[in-house]
């Protein structure tokens, strides 16, 4: 190789020059002095109030101060805490935990651990804290018994003439009952147990006689009349109807109520009027226009008056109490006040002369029918009263409410004479014994209950049933049996005093909503909600 190829020719990089950085930091310091110059000539126009001055510090001598009082305090109260005696029986020291509403085991914890945190407690409550929280304790069960305490107040003479009235008519009739109750106990042992057999036998031998459709809704309740040859059904539809008995055809048709009727019953001295026999037997209106005999004629007056007069109450969901007769298909008067409260049950005084009502808005009230007017307006459950019956003698009433208890209350007194805590739900329904020392309810707890007056206590209590008992109802002459019905689609038959299973009832497609005996024990009926009633008798052919 040459020495010219060894000669190696290298570039050299042109320089760029930006000029000096200190001129232009000069220039940027300049331009920010001028602007500043000219925002404060613009801010020397401007008011000094609307300037917005912050005069919020923080005082760091203050902060560091309640820091260090806090400090001080935590010291001091470890320091009580280690003096605190407390109890070394851990059960103590749980009962003392739980007085002060904390958790008497924490996950892991043991006594020692527990000893630790009670103490650490009392240093925050105080010394004295579970002694306090006893003492508001007592104090509060105090109010509370003062507020559960039965109080009275002043009524009107209305009320008084009542309850003056129920008791003359009600000692003549406890005075009758006790004279029968010791005729029948003059008889021998053997007579006795003989007729009860009989009367139980007949019982267990029930089997279906008539089944009828009632209406095109749900049947709720239904009830016999004194005589035992009629039958009120109360439908969801608004309607409630008089069927006759054994037959089951409709004799009468009460239209007056707008929503469901809840609960239907006829008056005591209530019988099959003349014009519901003849419709029975099919005659015509031409035999009704015979001639009669001056004697019979003073009888067929008796029995039209008797048609118009009160003979039925119904009641609805909507608050409606209406009294119907037997020639009428709308009320021949309505009891106004409980609405917009519910009425559940309606129900007759022995004497025919009073009806109660019980409502919804925790209360049921008595009605003199002589004057169409409240002469009780009752209060003492703590939930809607649903159920009522009246002791034959009139002189007490039985109320069962959805609080799950049922009342006893002297009619005569106002006084409640005895409280029937038991159940575990609503009380649905009630009932006296016809010897009027007994009376049962049944609940929705499944169960049945009798109660004796004389021992204030529950007597027995039937598991009766699956589901929720709907009503109860005792035999009306001598109470040798007892009938209840429920929503788990049968009724059943229960001897008395025994209270074993006499028989069964089944056929309902649905729940059972009601039933009832009649008063010569020959019938029981029950309604249901598949829209149908049942008529059961005897089958002992």
């Amino acid at each position: 190789m040459s020495d010219e190829e060894d000669v190696i020719l290298v570039k050299k990089p042109k320089h760029v020059h930006y000029g000096s950085l200190e001129e232009q930091e000069k220039a940027r310091l300049a331009a920010l002095a001028a602007a500043a110059k000219e925002g404060a000539e613009d801010v020397g126009g401007k008011e000094l109030g609307d300037i917005q001055i912050s005069s919020e510090y923080m005082e760091l001598e203050e902060e560091m101060s309640r820091d260090k009082k806090a400090l001080l305090e935590e010291f001091e109260r470890r320091r009580k805490a280690r003096q605190l005696n407390v109890s070394t029986d851990d059960d103590e020291v749980r009962r003392s935990l739980r007085q002060l509403g904390e958790p008497v085991c924490l996950f892991g914890e043991g006594p020692a651990e527990r000893r630790v945190r009670l103490r650490d407690l009392l240093s925050y409550l105080g010394e004295d804290a579970i002694h306090k929280k006893l003492e508001e304790e007592e104090a509060r069960i105090e109010r509370d018994r003062g507020r559960e305490g039965t109080w009275y107040h002043e009524g009107p003479m209305d009320l008084r003439e009542a309850r003056l009235w129920i008791a003359r008519y009600s000692l003549p009739k406890a005075k009758q009952r006790l004279t029968k109750a010791r005729e029948e106990l003059k008889l021998a042992g053997s007579v006795r147990a003989a007729a009860k057999q009989e009367s139980q036998r007949k019982a267990s031998g029930m089997s279906i006689y008539c089944s009828q459709i009632g209406d095109t809704r749900p049947i709720s309740f239904c009830r016999f009349s004194s005589d035992s040859k009629m039958l009120i059904t109360a439908s969801w539809s608004g309607l409630a109807k008089v069927w006759s008995v054994p037959e089951c055809k409709p004799l009468h048709t009460l239209k007056g109520h707008k929503c469901n009727v809840s609960g239907a019953n006829f008056h005591p001295k209530a019988h099959i009027p003349e014009h519901f026999v003849k419709k029975l037997n099919g005659s015509n209106e031409q035999e009704t226009s015979e001639e009669v005999t001056p004697g019979q004629e003073s009888d067929v007056m008796d029995v039209e008056g008797s048609s118009e007069a009160c003979a039925m109450a119904t009641c609805a969901y909507d608050g409606s109490v209406h009294l119907w007769n037997f020639v009428s298909e709308s009320p021949l008067a309505s009891l106004e006040g409980h609405s917009p409260s519910r009425v559940a049950r309606v129900e007759f005084h022995p004497s025919g002369r009073f009806l109660a009502t019980t409502v919804f808005d925790h209360s049921w009230r008595l009605w003199d029918l002589e004057t169409a007017t409240e002469v009780l307006h009752q209060e003492g459950h703590a939930k809607p009263v649903y159920s009522i019956s009246f002791q034959g003698d009139g002189s007490l009433a039985v109320t069962g409410g959805m609080d799950a208890f049922g009342r006893v209350w002297d009619l005569r007194t106002g006084r409640c004479v005895m409280f029937l805590e038991g159940h575990l739900g609503p009380v649905l329904g009630v009932d006296w014994s016809p010897a009027g020392h007994h009376l049962a309810t049944s609940a929705a707890d499944h169960q049945t209950k009798v109660w004796d007056l004389r021992r204030r206590a529950a007597l027995y209590t039937i598991p009766a049933h699956t589901h929720l008992v709907s009503d109860v109802r005792y035999q009306k002459t001598h109470g040798h049996f007892l009938l209840t019905s429920s929503y788990d689609k049968t009724a059943k038959l229960w001897s008395n005093p025994a209270w074993h299973p006499l028989r069964t009832l089944s056929g309902h497609d649905n729940k059972v909503m009601s039933a009832d005996i009649s008063h010569d024990s020959k019938y029981i009926a029950t309604c249901s909600y598949d829209r149908t009633f049942k008529l059961w008798a005897p089958d002992l052919a």
